[in-house]
């Protein structure tokens, strides 16, 4: 991968539109470029976003379906190193999707890293600017295992929250597990989760070894929490949730890097497992 940059320090509409379409050039190359907080004058959040929804309207022009969101900074580590207080989200499209044993490969993701989630699929519209527990518990159908692969367009992961959220809050991929479980019976506060990679060479395995673990309680406390955060901001942004979204809540350990030939499998007490394979 190469890194690509802009001579000057950018701002305004047309300007925002311009960091966009380098970020889409990423997608389709595989490069990479400098960190965006440097090359725009303006590098607030709200202008991240502003980055991000040029592209989501773009894509979806292009035909690409927006089936839900994914939920990033949940960890106050992470937020501590970036620098702010607030987790951040990204749009997840059809074709993010891939089936449990389905080979992903790697060719198709950028600087990819893994990290176990709770995902949550949605049964009504949420569309409130100030949810509450108890609304987005109604509106939730199921709940399944997942596991989020996460890519950046920046060269080396050298982001702050800028950065990430013009890009898409990090997103690459994502895998659903199962099974499906109705929201009443489980503990997601309390549920642990552990993540186990296997590394295949040629054909031979060095078998499997513990790589994250971690807590629905490291997730802002609680996988709730992050989702009524969601729910609010995406409505107070003009895209709220819809029946049938599915939601990454945010990972409940750390992210681990990705190479070819790698199988990660997360088990999820009282929810289920969910299995990546890369190739």
């Amino acid at each position: 991968m190469s890194d690509a940059t802009l001579e000057q320090p950018v701002a305004g509409a047309a300007d925002v539109e311009a960091l966009a379409a380098e970020l889409r050039r990423c997608f389709e190359t595989g490069e990479t470029i400098a960190p965006l907080r440097d090359r725009v004058a303006n590098n607030d959040v709200d202008t991240a976003y502003a980055i991000q929804n040029a592209n989501t309207r773009f894509y979806e022009s292009q035909g690409r379906r927006l089936v839900g969101r994914k939920i990033g900074l949940t960890s106050k580590v992470v937020q501590a190193q970036l620098g702010v207080d607030q987790p951040d989200f990204g749009m997840l499209f059809a074709d993010m999707a891939a089936g449990e044993g389905e080979p992903i490969e790697v060719s198709r993701l950028h600087q990819p890293k893994v990290e176990a989630e709770i995902a949550l699929i949605l049964d009504e519209d949420l569309n409130l600017e100030s949810p509450t527990v108890a609304d987005l518990i109604r509106a939730t159908q199921y709940v399944v295992p997942a596991l989020e692969i996460v890519g950046s367009r920046v060269s080396k992961w050298d982001i702050r929250i800028f950065d990430t959220v013009a890009d898409n809050a990090s997103s690459g991929m994502y895998v659903l597990g199962g099974p499906a479980r109705r929201i009443e019976s489980l503990d997601l506060r309390g549920l642990q989760m552990t993540m186990t990679r296997e590394r295949a060479d040629d054909g031979s395995s060095t078998g499997p070894n513990i790589v994250s673990t971690g807590s629905g309680a490291a997730c802002l406390g609680h996988p709730l929490n992050a989702a009524v955060w969601l729910a609010g901001e995406v409505a107070r942004r003009g895209r709220p949730l819809k029946a049938g979204d599915v939601v990454l809540t945010g990972a409940l350990g750390p992210m681990v890097p990705v190479t070819a030939g790698d199988t990660f499998v997360a088990q999820m007490s009282g929810l289920g497992q969910v299995t990546a394979k890369f190739v």
